[in-house]
């Protein structure tokens, strides 16, 4: 069955069924434009991460304002920017598995494709693939530098696996990927930056040890939304992967925001609508764990003081109404700020986008479910 869109062009907030996913226009092209502007004359691209959008349109005007192109986490998800036209994609994860992989070569006929990898196996199987499919994939030697996931020990295991990669056909070293995730969610700027210039320095190491042995390392790449503006600053990055950038989220909200990290605003909002009454402290939305994550802590009121939401269930989040707030009448329409904006998009088929208090527009979210 085709998902029924929520809304339609030129409708109010009021009338958008829900749940729905809103993202409010005049924000996040606000938001588009400060990532930008803070990376200027930095000599340091922008490749921004679809796995947080899942959504074409997003990556075009993520492109039209200056990025590269995108990276993604799945092949499902790379195969749904390239469909939508984006012709630079990094998967900037490991894809195992024969299937996966001849679905990631067939995809290097349509548009530029980066893979990373962290182990010599892998790379023979992506190296075979490449070949039967009769393309070049670009390959990424993942180091670990703190995340404690995926990635091989900085230095001489990374070596090894880039003198691999440039041996022979149907593989190009590109370079390293280097995301430090747990950094990201550090709440002081100060711990975060000491984070990155840990990381720095194994980055280093790395990329010297690579080019002493005459291997070229054109490209480290990496950095999130938290902390892009201390790689930037260590001059150790050439590219970064903002992805949260575009809509942040209640747990990003947390974070310290101060130079040289440029401060976003909310753009991406959950609209409920109040379904039950049930006391004078208490109110029930309609929208619960199956239209906002609760990974990264429970979705905050927007612009609601005095009303928090402290419980959700499937289909159903409870608020509690201190005394002397306004409460919510029955069918109010509230929105809400997810706690973590990637899983959240996931569970929607559509952005409802607002400007001036109407709909301007829907769009699709196309790689929603996108896991493979």
């Amino acid at each position: 069955m085709k998902p029924v869109p929520p809304a339609s062009p030129g409708l109010t907030l009021a009338e958008v069924d829900t749940p729905a996913l809103i993202i409010d226009l005049d924000a996040f092209e606000r938001n588009l434009r400060r990532l930008a502007d803070a990376v200027a004359g930095s000599g340091v691209r922008v490749r921004a991460h679809a796995k947080t959008h899942k959504c074409a349109e997003i990556a075009r005007r993520q492109v039209a304002a200056g990025a590269i192109g995108v990276c993604c986490q799945k092949v499902a998800e790379a195969e749904a920017m390239v469909e939508g036209g984006i012709a630079d994609v990094l998967i900037s994860n490991e894809i195992v598995g024969a299937k996966k992989l001849a679905r990631l070569a067939a995809l290097a006929r349509h548009a530029r494709i980066g893979v990373c990898v962290d182990d010599a196996r892998n790379l023979l199987d992506l190296r075979e693939a490449a070949a039967r499919a009769g393309v070049t994939l670009d390959v990424y030697v993942e180091i670990d530098v703190g995340a404690r996931r995926c990635g091989v020990a900085p230095g001489e295991a990374a070596l090894a696996l880039a003198r691999e990669a440039a041996r022979g056909a149907n593989l190009r070293f590109a370079g390293l990927q280097a995301y430090h995730g747990p950094a990201q969610h550090l709440r002081g700027n100060d711990e975060r930056r000491a984070e990155i210039e840990r990381a720095a320095a194994a980055v280093r190491q790395t990329r010297s040890l690579i080019e002493a042995s005459g291997i070229a390392c054109e490209t480290v790449t990496g950095a999130g939304s938290g902390s892009f503006m201390f790689e930037v600053g260590s001059g150790a990055w050439d590219e970064i992967q903002p992805g949260s950038y575009i809509f942040m989220d209640a747990d990003y909200a947390r974070n310290e925001w101060s130079a040289p990290l440029p401060r976003f605003e909310h753009a991406l909002f959950v609209l409920a609508g109040v379904m039950s009454r049930p006391g004078p402290d208490r109110a029930v939305l309609d929208a619960g764990l199956k239209a906002s994550s609760v990974d990264a802590g429970l979705p905050t009121l927007w612009q609601r003081p005095g009303i928090a939401c402290v419980r959700l269930s499937d289909e159903h989040a409870v608020l509690e109404i201190s005394r002397g707030a306004a409460p919510p009448a029955l069918g109010e329409k509230i929105l809400l700020v997810p706690g973590h904006c990637d899983p959240t998009v996931n569970l929607h088929d559509y952005y409802v986008c607002m400007r001036g208090g109407l709909v301007e527009a829907l769009w699709p979210i196309e790689a929603r479910g996108a896991i493979s």
